[in-house]
């Protein structure tokens, strides 16, 4: 028996893929590679000494997915896969809503023929809605403000359709915060191929030089020192509550919604100046205007995951910034 994942070359599919084969469970990975490398395959197997089985398979190409369950008898998907650019999403909206929403239904469909009960499912804080008070509980309002955030709440709800219909399917519905940091073998971490819209790549690219300076939207919001405060979370203890989320499901197989987030906010300058004690220099940026959109404040209340499956976020903001120095250090000696 096997667990699938879609996306799992990406940032996060390939962390959860490694805790996945640390526990001892069977992994087979599937993913298109807009936004990741096939190498990363590799670099799992050399983390965890154990094989991956790959796929090069878009999840819109039915025929080479419904291959994929010919090949295997899974107990469970862990679905990753997705566009997720939220400023991309807004000038692509039909790419955005064919990959994210079309994709997820093929797949539902072919969980449902080959007869795949359990799903954990990558949504994300971006469902929220914009005028939602932080810290935010998963009964907080739901209202995505981006063709992104509204895939992800079209696809929730898909889910929770097929669950009520009463054809089998259980899931858990994880809600992410803003993962950063890598593993700390500095083999995996965050590589994109596509310009990110979060904040750690370009901190990164800053330290290393490639980049003149990291560009802070903002400084006049209503926090402590002015700019937008998020809630970080490490993909190492994201990736781990994918694994509580198959256990909750193996337990007691229900639907289930949980935010994963670290419980608490850190500010764009916190993240800068944290990073600088990671890499042992100054980081330039520079101060500019806000983003339309950009909210002063979000962070999550992830009591609900603790007090449910037992999963609580253990690593720091230092933990997070050495992580991913130490795999920024790695991509340029390579």
């Amino acid at each position: 028996m096997a667990i699938l994942i879609t996306g799992g070359t990406g940032f996060i599919g390939s962390h959860t893929a490694v805790e996945l084969l640390n526990e001892g469970y069977d992994v087979v990975s599937v993913d298109n590679l807009s936004n990741s490398k096939k190498d990363v395959v590799d670099r799992i197997s050399e983390i965890t000494g154990k094989p991956v089985i790959f796929y090069h398979v878009d999840l819109l190409d039915r025929q080479s997915l419904r291959k994929v369950f010919q090949q295997h008898k899974f107990t469970s998907v862990i679905h990753f896969a997705a566009s997720k650019v939220l400023s991309e999403s807004i000038s692509e909206p039909i790419n955005y809503y064919r990959n994210n929403v079309e994709g997820t239904i093929n797949l539902l469909e072919l969980m449902q023929e080959y007869g795949v009960q359990q799903l954990v499912f990558s949504s994300t804080a971006a469902v929220y809605a914009e005028s939602a008070q932080s810290p935010l509980t998963e009964d907080s309002p739901c209202l995505a403000e981006t063709p992104y955030g509204r895939t992800k709440l079209f696809c929730e709800e898909i889910i929770r359709d097929v669950h009520n219909s009463g054809k089998g399917l259980c899931a858990v519905i994880l809600r992410y915060f803003n993962p950063i940091g890598a593993h700390a073998s500095g083999l995996i971490g965050e590589e994109p191929n596509l310009n990110p819209d979060n904040l750690m790549p370009y901190v990164a690219k800053a330290a290393s030089g490639e980049i003149e300076c990291v560009a802070v939207y903002g400084n006049d919001y209503p926090t402590k020192d002015g700019t937008g405060v998020r809630d970080f979370i490490h993909v190492v203890d994201l990736a781990k509550g994918h694994l509580q989320a198959l256990e909750k499901l193996q337990q007691s197989p229900a639907l289930y919604t949980y935010n994963l987030g670290c419980g608490r906010g850190h500010s764009v300058m916190d993240v800068i100046q944290a990073y600088e004690q990671a890499c042992a220099k100054k980081i330039p940026y520079k101060i500019t205007a806000r983003r339309a959109g950009d909210l002063a404040e979000v962070f999550a209340d992830p009591s609900k995951a603790e007090r449910e499956m037992g999963w609580k976020a253990q690593l720091t903001i230092a933990d997070m910034c050495r992580d991913s120095w130490t795999w920024k250090q790695r991509c340029q000696r390579a």
